[in-house]
């Protein structure tokens, strides 16, 4: 396919594929998914070989989010049944990071739902961190707060944060359908405040909510022109009591060459596959492992994911290796400067086209979270 030897030719360049080549990688057919994964996979191990990065989740304070973002099992008014709690004191968040490190996570992604973070907060999330740190040397820590107000990212890259995320979620175009209570620029402020404060950007996508391919490849280029390090992907996890409930979407496949897309827009950069990787990728998950080079280890923040000794012996299964403490993710010219700006430009589709090839609606698959951060339960890691 002329298509998928251009696109290994730039990724392997480090260049970007044009808007009409992102868009046809999403158009190929289910016939085509393990051509297109082939292709993605020789760009994905020339620039990370077979190493893959684990991170861990600590839900620092889970639900009662003042925010109404519909495809959030934490926003305002959701009646999803999951675990409730406010701030996990230093100790015991330290305990669950430990359980993550333990498992083989390299980096551990502390995050609080809310709007922000107030000072107060963020000097108690300052203490998390350097507790940590202490505990747990070589460790990276990402921090994920929310929306940030001037001087906050400064304070938490002095306590030894390495990392902060805050994603865009969906086009700037349709955003204001996913949420009223604050902005597609108020998240791009974020990650661009992060950035200027030398805290390594972490911005991604959450697919599955309706969008158009349209709006995948926008969100994806606009994702390029921030230039993150790592891009999350998230799958939707339809949480029952959420707008967003009924929205069944993905299919293994659609997964796969959302996953091939991102990977060739931004070929050099941690593209992790995020929540809700087991409900939707279900026995393809291995195959991820051939375009992400990065991918949560155990539970999300309300939801479970699979056991953490099923996700290693994946990785071995599949012959790739867990990336170690003293190894460094990102090529070298990425770490020393970062990927080129956005490429082509392009018109979107001005609706949204439901896929035609939507799965069925695996509410067995979606499971709360009962254990671990905010419980007396062990963790999964």
């Amino acid at each position: 396919m002329n298509l998928l030897n251009t696109l290994v030719d730039k990724g392997l360049r480090g260049e970007a594929p044009t808007r009409e080549e992102a868009l046809a990688v999403l158009a190929t057919s289910d016939d085509d998914v393990l051509d297109v994964v082939a292709a993605a996979g020789k760009v994905r191990r020339h620039w990370f070989g077979r190493r893959v990065k684990l991170s861990y989740l600590v839900n620092l304070k889970s639900g009662l989010c003042p925010e109404d973002c519909s495809y959030c099992s934490q926003r305002l008014g959701s009646k999803a049944d999951i675990l409730k709690y406010t701030w996990l004191g230093p100790d015991d968040a330290s305990k669950a990071a430990a359980a993550g490190v333990s498992g083989g996570a390299k980096r551990v992604c502390l995050v609080a739902s809310g709007r922000g973070p107030t000072d107060r907060d963020v000097e108690r999330v300052s203490e998390t961190i350097r507790t940590i740190k202490e505990r747990n040397e070589g460790v990276e820590v990402c921090a994920c707060l929310g929306l940030l107000s001037d001087g906050q990212a400064e304070r938490l890259r002095a306590a030894g944060a390495d990392a902060y995320n805050h994603n865009l979620n969906t086009s700037e175009a349709t955003y204001g359908d996913i949420s009223t209570t604050h902005t597609y620029a108020d998240r791009v402020d974020t990650v661009r405040k992060a950035h200027a404060a030398g805290l390594s950007p972490c911005s991604g996508l959450i697919a599955g909510m309706g969008e158009s391919d349209e709006d995948l490849v926008d969100v994806v280029f606009a994702l390029r022109a921030l230039d993150p390090d790592s891009v999350p992907v998230n799958f939707l996890i339809p949480f029952e009591g959420t707008p967003l409930g009924k929205e069944w979407n993905l299919t293994p496949q659609r997964c796969l060459r959302i996953l091939a897309m991102v990977r060739f827009v931004c070929p050099d950069v941690e593209v992790r596959v995020a929540g809700g990787r087991e409900v939707h990728l279900r026995t393809l998950q291995p195959l991820a492992l051939h375009l992400a080079n990065s991918i949560f280890l155990g539970d999300y923040l309300t939801s479970e994911g699979q056991a953490g000794h099923a996700d290693l012996e994946m990785i071995a299964d599949a012959g790739f290796e867990v990336e170690g403490m003293d190894e460094v993710t990102l090529p070298e010219h990425r770490a020393a400067g970062g990927c080129e700006s956005a490429e082509g430009e392009g018109s979107r589709a001005s609706a949204a086209v439901p896929d035609a090839q939507a799965g069925q609606a695996r509410t067995d698959l979606v499971a709360v979270r009962r254990r671990g951060a905010g419980t007396d339960l062990a963790p999964n890691a």
